[in-house]
């Protein structure tokens, strides 16, 4: 895979990944497509991004997730399942 387009500095964003060198990190990117369902009101309020871009960003970031087992504690599994079954909407993220 070629990921030409992402690019890392350490004297930038604290050498995160970023897209073109430009101070949008990869993670902000991922984030930003889970907020702008049309990829069209996307691209106008960051007209720097192309469709390459979100190409390459979301090949980085699910390359990181290969091969990776996150285990939760049983507690956590059955408060989830617990509000599930009571309709409550889940508000905790995980984090990692």
């Amino acid at each position: 895979m070629q990921a030409d387009r992402i690019t890392t500095n350490p004297k930038q964003m604290n050498g995160q990944p970023c897209i073109r060198n430009m101070r949008l990190t990869v993670k902000r990117v991922v984030e930003l497509l889970a907020i702008y369902l049309d990829r069209s009101e996307l691209f106008r309020e960051f007209s720097e991004l192309e469709e390459e871009d979100i190409r390459q960003t979301l090949v980085f970031a699910s390359s990181y997730l290969d091969y990776r087992t996150i285990e939760l504690p049983n507690r956590v599994i059955s408060e989830c399942i617990e509000e599930l079954q009571q309709g409550v909407t889940m508000t905790q993220t995980l984090t990692l």
